[in-house]
């Protein structure tokens, strides 16, 4: 309906002698006010010298024609805004649409190739609770994207060489150990390896010598031991994925991209893109407003950043692609803008299509986490511990897991994806609103209210529609508003408020046995279908009981 009011509002201001003016359309604040507004008079009044009063109520009279019996009032208010509410019937034709499988299906990007980079846990460490964040935003925005009919590929993006790994297997090579056994042994020698690197300079010598060995592949035994280390640090990730509802199509690893990535800032230096510094290559990023950073070393091995720009050549192999997409914290959005200025330069059309979506940090109240120090929580400690707390009220082990991912993807995905987030298991578990499993809790009375739905049912229908019925029917341009800016809080938020109007409405009407069962049970699978198409697209599963 958004849609075909802003074409109605475009074609008016045509006809008035204003095409082409930028305005909005949207679902005003207040109920009162109707189910749109537009500040289109505002917006058009200077071209056209007009009072933008007088603009709206020339505008809101050539509104209510086109929209005929759709619109049930058209008015204007305050300083010029043309609100606009629609008729009975109108709503009504929503309300049945909601019922349908294609309710808030998209096809804006049919055709189109998308990949999305997201989770990027780092092998010879565990998963913390920080890599919850890219994870779960990035699920969702990639099933925002696949909404609109585009085909997706997740991949993800780990650290498999380098000063960290070489920490990890220095410490394993101390305590002997030859067969590591799971995430948390490789990553408690990672820590006691970063503490002996800051702490002896024997220990960080022998911690170097160690990196460029693993580099270079020779040393038999020392390469076995990371294979090892590295697959139990994936099966790991693998089981944390697999309880979030994640999974990657493609796997890609530092130690592949470090080969691509000398040759290509190999093959910038010689065009003169990238420059020599006693003895390393660096991107002068000063030239372009930015800041120089180091791509390979003195030595010659590949840091993140000449990594970075082999991996953007190796994903264009593997998966050809209209837009590639990259969710990582935010402290890395300075960096990301050497690397794609860097990567503007030798590739231009592949830095183009490639965007940063940087994410805030899941924070504990004693501050930052540290994997170097010892002070992480990891994903798998809070994944437990949530679930714990879920069985205390939901004893079917099933049910308990769902609420809780419910409960933590929701305290994540109701605020903008830049934000930092103080996790609260207590409130993350409530049914009181605000939270996971409210929503699903929502989900599941209407579930129970269609499972007795019957032929039989007495078919009066309501003089109006129920409140209710005038939040649904936005559903479709929240999608379409969510995946654009590729933002899941605006449906996090969303339906929040249709979970709370469902409540309202199964506190304030008789469903089963009323004269409306018919027309009610319809407002019910409505609402049952939005929920569970929008609890969908944020990842968040729904239980059948609570």
């Amino acid at each position: 309906m958004e849609e075909r009011i802003r074409k109605a509002v475009e074609d008016a201001l045509t006809e008035l002698g204003a095409p082409g003016v930028s305005f909005a359309v949207e679902r005003p604040g207040d109920a009162s006010h109707g189910d749109y507004a537009t500040n289109a008079a505002m917006a058009a009044a200077k071209m056209l010298k007009k009072n933008p009063k007088e603009l709206a109520d020339v505008l809101a009279e050539r509104l209510q024609k086109t929209l005929g019996a759709d619109a049930e009032k058209v008015g204007c208010a305050g300083a010029g805004f043309v609100n606009i509410t629609l008729s009975t019937g109108a709503v009504r034709t929503l309300t049945k649409e909601a019922t349908e499988k294609s309710w808030g299906t998209e096809t804006t990007r049919k055709g189109k190739r998308i990949i999305v980079e997201y989770s990027n846990p780092n092998a010879f460490k565990e998963m913390h609770i920080g890599h919850l964040m890219s994870t779960i935003i990035g699920e969702s925005v990639a099933r925002l994207i696949q909404n609109t009919g585009a085909t997706i590929a997740r991949d993800t993006y780990g650290g498999d060489v380098g000063p960290h790994v070489a920490k990890a297997l220095w410490a394993l090579q101390k305590k002997g150990i030859t067969e590591p056994t799971s995430a948390k042994e490789i990553g408690e020698a990672y820590t006691h390896g970063s503490r002996a690197y800051e702490e002896s300079e024997d220990a960080k010598k022998e911690i170097d010598e160690l990196n460029q060995k693993i580099y270079e592949g020779s040393d038999t035994a020392l390469m076995e031991l990371w294979r090892k280390g590295r697959d139990v640090s994936m099966e790991a990730f693998g089981r944390i994925w697999k309880a979030l509802g994640t999974h990657f199509d493609y796997f890609f690893f530092d130690s592949e991209a470090a080969v691509v990535g000398v040759d290509v800032v190999k093959d910038g230096l010689a065009k003169g893109i990238f420059e020599e510094s006693d003895g390393a290559v660096i991107y002068r990023g000063e030239k372009v407003g930015l800041h120089t950073r180091v791509f390979l070393t003195s030595r010659g091995t590949p840091l993140y950043e000449a990594k970075d720009m082999g991996l953007a050549f190796i994903k264009e192999e593997r998966f050809p692609s209209d837009e590639s997409i990259i969710l990582t914290a935010a402290e890395q959005s300075d960096y990301f803008k050497v690397i794609l200025a860097a990567l503007g330069e030798l590739a231009p059309l592949l830095a183009a299509k490639t965007k940063h979506i940087p994410h805030g940090f899941l924070r504990l109240t004693t501050g930052k986490m540290s994997s170097r120090e010892g002070t992480i929580i990891s994903a798998t400690e809070l994944l437990e511990d949530v679930v714990k707390r879920a069985g205390e009220k939901n004893p079917d082990p099933v049910i308990a897991e769902q609420v809780a991912v419910g409960a933590v993807k929701y305290m994540i995905l109701r605020q903008s994806p830049g934000q930092d987030i103080i996790f609260d298991p207590e409130k993350s578990l409530s049914l009181e609103g605000d939270s996971g499993p409210y929503l699903q809790y929502a989900l599941v009375r209407a579930r129970k209210i269609l499972s007795y739905a019957s032929e039989g049912g007495q078919n009066e229908i309501p003089e109006m529609p129920y409140a209710i019925e005038r939040i649904i029917l936005h559903y479709p341009e929240v999608v379409a508003h969510a995946e654009h800016e590729l933002a899941p809080q605006h449906i996090t938020q969303y339906l929040t408020e249709l979970a709370g109007a469902w409540n309202a409405f199964y506190a304030q009407e008789q469903v089963l046995g009323s004269v409306e069962e018919a027309y009610k049970q319809n407002v019910a699978r409505a609402f049952a279908n939005t929920m569970e198409h929008g609890l969908s697209l944020l990842g968040i599963p729904t239980p059948e009981r609570m």
